[in-house]
């Protein structure tokens, strides 16, 4: 009866010790969103890439500026004067030039820099894809983390008090020393696991943290409403479905296919570059040439005889080559990502499926009939410590499997490259 009257009021299980900071911050996964995008800093400094691409097709569109030329006479050793610019001792000669390109050459360059353009806004929609998945991943990581905390916590403060009661009633000599050192040990193990857990979670934190632009030192309490848990029909988006999604969304594949256009407009200019290109220039000399007041148009273009730009035509060629090569290899990429992530989210489906959805409020009801029965001696230490025990695991894997699901569905959208599940 004394162990009876020691137990009954220190086995309380369910007191959370989950509160947050008062300073903490509350952030939900759209809230984490809208800071990802308007302060991650790698997403700015994409931003940037691609305003200097278009920089770059501003200056492809440039036309080559006229250049002009003035040359007088410095002495005249017969009238002993410095810079006479008029007849009859005077003389000077003024020339204007400007350079014509041939073949098409400032077209060709204007496509390559805006294919340029292209390629940098599908790097960054690439960027965006990829750091999506991670900040939405790693906030589920860390909420259901910070769930499965909140066991440790509640199994910790309750062995605890059953600690410091039983050795209160060693001192009597009411409780066997072994039972002590069961729960201590118990206690150990869990503390262990929970500083585990807790490194786990500042960890993940900080890398949500760096996304968002949140201050390292800001405490953080992640919450996801319970619709999020609920069922999304992954049998109505059948794999070739999916396939097509992506070949259609993803930015990396378009990324490479630009990377093949873009090729081709090299190539395209580096032959027109073996055309040389023509100088037009009016010339005005007041007396070194016959007659005075000469006036002369002149032509200048290259002779191509030697310099036909065939090493950078054969780089271009090459790089179109290596280009389609690369897209193969993206497509291969392609279709294994969304195989492997749609079988995947479909076992981790079924799996979730096959669970009894009241598993975790059945078992907080089997816990509590569990506690009286310790009260009233019908199991033993052991046996109550197993069932704690096995409590927290099941609770764990549950939280876990919660998590894979969630990521599966985050993961379908990453490999696809369009929300498809919300």
């Amino acid at each position: 009866m004394k162990r009876q009257l020691i137990l009954t009021g220190i086995l309380l299980l369910g007191l959370g010790m989950a509160g947050s900071a008062q300073d903490s911050l509350k952030l939900s996964l759209p809230e984490a969103e809208k800071m990802f995008i308007a302060g991650n800093y790698e997403l700015i400094a994409q931003q940037y890439q691609t305003e200097q691409a278009k920089a770059d097709a501003i200056t492809a569109k440039l036309f080559d500026n006229p250049e002009i030329s003035y040359e007088n006479q410095l002495y005249n050793p017969v009238t002993k004067k410095f810079f006479q610019n008029s007849l009859p001792s005077g003389q000077y000669n003024v020339q204007i030039s400007q350079l014509i390109k041939l073949a098409g050459k400032r077209n060709k360059n204007i496509q390559l820099a805006n294919t340029g353009i292209k390629l940098s806004e599908y790097a960054y929609f690439d960027l965006m894809r990829s750091l999506r998945f991670q900040l939405r991943s790693n906030f589920y990581k860390a909420y259901y983390a910070q769930q499965s905390a909140i066991v440790y916590q509640q199994q910790i403060k309750s062995l605890e008090q059953l600690l410091a009661a039983s050795e209160q009633q060693l001192k009597m000599g009411n409780v066997a020393l072994k039972d002590i050192i069961r729960i201590k040990s118990l206690v150990y193990h869990l503390k262990g696991e929970y500083t585990s857990l807790l490194n786990e979670i500042e960890d993940t934190e900080t890398t949500l943290k760096l996304m968002t632009n949140i201050k390292a030192n800001t405490p953080l309490s992640l919450t996801a409403p319970a619709e999020e848990e609920q069922d999304y029909s992954l049998q109505k988006q059948p794999y070739l479905q999916l396939l097509e999604m992506a070949r259609a969304n993803r930015a990396d594949l378009q990324l490479a296919k630009t990377s093949v256009i873009q090729a081709e407009h090299n190539l395209s200019l580096q032959k027109a570059m073996a055309v040389p290109d023509m100088e037009v220039s009016l010339t005005y000399d007041l007396q070194g040439s016959a007659p005075n007041h000469y006036t002369g148009l002149g032509i200048k273009v290259p002779l191509p005889l030697f310099n036909r730009n065939q090493g950078e035509i054969k780089k271009a060629k090459i790089a179109i080559t290596a280009g389609n090569v690369s897209l193969k290899q993206q497509e291969a990429t392609l279709e294994n990502e969304v195989y492997n992530s749609y079988k995947s989210a479909l076992r981790t489906e079924a799996l979730y499926q096959g669970m009894d959805r009241n598993f975790s409020q059945d078992f907080t009801k089997l816990i509590t009939e569990v506690n009286k029965n310790f009260r009233s001696r019908n199991i033993s230490l052991v046996e109550f410590i197993d069932f704690y025990d096995s409590y927290k695991e099941s609770t764990l894997q549950l939280n876990q499997l919660k998590y894979e699901r969630m990521n599966a569905k985050e993961e379908i959208n990453y490999v696809t490259g369009a929300n498809i599940f919300k």
